[in-house]
C-alpha cells in the first residue's frame, strides 16, 4: 500500500514505536488519538516523540501551504474606508482601483499607500474565491507604484507557493531580501520555495538563515527533515527529464531509472489529459533500498510507497519496472497531481480512491464485503476518513482503501472522470470536502455512501 501522509512516531525505551496522530503529554502521561479513540501511556516508558508532520504535499489537511503567514501590507489611514471602496457589493470596483492608480502614478507616498492597500484588499477579495491568477494580477499591479513593499512582495510569493509555482516564487522573495535583507520570514518562504523547487541545499541553507535570524520551531522541525533526506542521498546518483527530478540508490540499476522515467513520463501526459491539469515545477523522484525508504520516511509497514511531496519508491532488488512497480508510480503520481490540483486540500479518502482508480485497481473482488460491512453499519463515515490513515493498522488500512475505491468508482460510474475533476478544483476553494461535494455533485457524505453501495450492488453483486 501507499500512503501521501505523515504521523507523529512515539519512541519507546524498549524500542517499539507506535505510529499515532494528534500526539499531546502532561507532565505523567503521553496521550494519541487511534482508530479504537484516544489512549494513553505512562510518560516514564517514553523515550522520545519524533513529529514528524513536516510535508509539502497532500495528507490530512492543507499540508501543501506553507505554516506560515505573510506580514499585512502596512496600514494606511482611512482604510476600512479604502477597503470598502475597494470591495463593495460582492464585487471589485475596478473604477475605483484605476483612479488610485493615476493618482500612484504622480509619485505621492499617501497616494501610493491608498494604491497598495486597495489592490491587497482586491487580492484578497480574490484569492477567498478561488481566483488566484486575477489575485497575483493585483499584487503585480500594486507593485508598479510600491516595489519595494514587503508586504505586497511576500503575499505575492505566498500566493505563487499556493499555486506550486515555486520558481516563480523566488522573484518576489529576492525583491524582498534586497529591501530587508535580515528578514526571517523572507528567509523562511525563500527555504520553502527551494524545498518546491527540490533545491535541497539553499533550502537548508534559508531556513539556517532563518533560524539565526529568530528561532522558530516550524523551521527547526522542516530542516530536521531536509537534513536527513540529504545525507541519506549525497550518494545517490541523479537523472531528469522535462517533468521529473530523480535521485536513486548507486546500487540500483541505471537502465531501471530510465525506465521509471520513461514509465513517469507516460503517466504525466496521462493525468494530464484526465484531471485536466499540468504541474507547473518538476517533480521529484527518490528510489530507496527497502531499508532506506523505512529510515527515512519512518512510515508504518504496510506503506509500500510514499508521496510527501516527493515520489519516495523502495526498488529492492528491481531491475526494470514490473507490473507492480508500474502501478506504484501511476498511484504516487497520482497523488503529486490531486494535492496540487487540490491546493493541497483533498481528503485522504479522495487521495486514494482516485489513485487506486488511476493505477486501474477496481472493487470487483471486494464488493460483496464492502456490501455486507455497510449493511451492518461497519462502513466509516467518509467525514471521519479525511484526515491521515498512518496511524491505522493494516486491516483498517486495507478496508480505508477498498473503501475509498469503491466512492471513487460510484462519482466516476455516475459523471466520469470530469465529475472528479470539478470536484478537486472545487475542494482548493470551498469551506470544505463535504460543501464541494454539495457544490459540485449535489451530493452529501451520506448520499455518497448511499450511491456506493447502489453501485456495487448493480456493478459487481448481480
Amino acid at each position: 500500500m501507499s500512503s501521501a501522509g505523515a504521523a507523529d512516531t512515539i519512541v519507546l525505551k524498549n524500542g517499539r514505536r507506535i505510529i499515532a496522530e494528534n500526539v499531546t503529554q502532561d507532565a505523567n502521561h503521553v496521550t494519541y488519538h487511534t482508530p479504537a479513540g484516544e489512549l494513553s501511556i505512562p510518560k516514564s516508558i517514553v523515550a522520545r516523540i519524533d513529529h514528524d508532520d513536516f510535508t509539502y504535499a497532500p495528507a490530512s489537511a492543507d499540508h501543501s501551504q506553507p505554516p506560515v503567514s505573510a506580514p499585512p501590507v502596512e496600514p494606511v489611514p482611512g482604510f476600512e474606508a479604502i477597503a470598502a471602496l475597494a470591495v463593495h457589493g460582492d464585487a471589485i470596483d475596478y473604477a475605483y482601483l484605476a483612479n488610485l492608480d493615476s493618482e500612484a502614478s504622480a509619485g505621492s507616498s499617501t497616494a501610493i499607500a491608498k494604491d497598495a492597500a486597495a489592490h491587497h484588499v482586491a487580492a484578497q477579495f480574490l484569492e477567498n474565491k478561488g481566483d488566484t491568477d486575477s489575485a497575483i494580477e493585483q499584487y503585480r499591479q500594486a507593485l508598479v507604484f510600491a516595489p519595494q513593499n514587503n508586504g505586497l512582495l511576500l503575499n505575492l510569493a505566498l500566493l505563487y507557493l499556493h499555486e506550486n509555482q515555486f520558481t516563480a516564487a523566488l522573484d518576489p522573495l529576492e525583491r524582498a531580501r534586497r529591501t530587508s535583507p535580515d528578514s526571517a520570514d523572507v528567509a523562511k518562504l525563500m527555504g520553502w520555495a527551494y524545498y518546491g523547487a527540490n533545491k535541497m541545499d539553499q533550502a537548508i541553507k534559508e531556513w539556517k538563515r532563518s533560524e539565526r535570524l529568530r528561532p522558530d520551531p516550524q523551521v527547526e522541525q522542516a530542516l530536521e527533515k531536509v537534513e536527513r533526506d540529504k545525507s541519506a542521498e549525497d550518494s545517490y546518483r541523479e537523472a531528469e527529464t522535462a517533468h521529473f527530478d530523480l535521485k536513486y540508490y548507486g546500487g540500483a540499476a541505471p537502465d531501471l531509472a530510465r525506465g521509471i522515467l520513461r514509465a513517469l513520463e507516460d503517466d504525466f501526459r496521462d493525468l494530464e489529459s484526465k484531471l485536466d491539469y499540468t504541474p507547473p515545477e518538476q517533480i521529484a523522484v527518490i528510489l530507496y533500498t527497502q531499508q532506506a525508504f523505512a529510515d527515512i520516511t519512518r512510515a508504518p509497514g504496510w506503506v509500500g510507497a510514499l508521496n510527501d511531496g516527493r515520489l519516495r519508491i523502495p526498488v529492492q532488488g528491481l531491475t526494470q519496472v514490473t507490473p507492480d512497480l508500474a502501478r506504484v508510480l501511476k498511484h504516487e503520481l497520482t497523488h503529486s497531481f490531486v494535492g496540487q490540483k487540490s491546493r493541497g486540500r483533498a481528503p485522504t479518502w479522495l487521495q486514494e480512491g482516485i489513485a487506486q482508480w488511476m493505477e486501474g485497481r477496481r472493487s470487483s473482488s471486494v464488493a460483496g464485503g464492502l456490501v455486507e460491512a455497510a449493511a451492518q453499519g461497519q462502513v466509516p463515515p467518509l467525514g471521519t476518513m479525511e484526515g491521515s490513515w498512518m496511524s491505522l493498522s493494516g486491516n483498517s488500512a486495507a478496508f480505508a482503501y477498498a473503501w475509498s475505491l469503491a466512492v471513487v468508482e460510484s462519482m466516476i460510474d455516475a459523471g466520469g472522470v470530469s465529475d472528479i475533476s470539478r470536484l478537486l478544483d472545487r475542494i482548493g476553494v470551498s469551506s470544505s470536502s463535504e460543501a464541494a461535494l454539495q457544490e459540485t455533485l449535489h451530493l452529501n457524505y451520506a448520499d455518497l455512501s448511499q450511491q456506493t453501495v447502489a453501485y456495487l450492488k448493480r456493478a459487481y453483486l448481480r
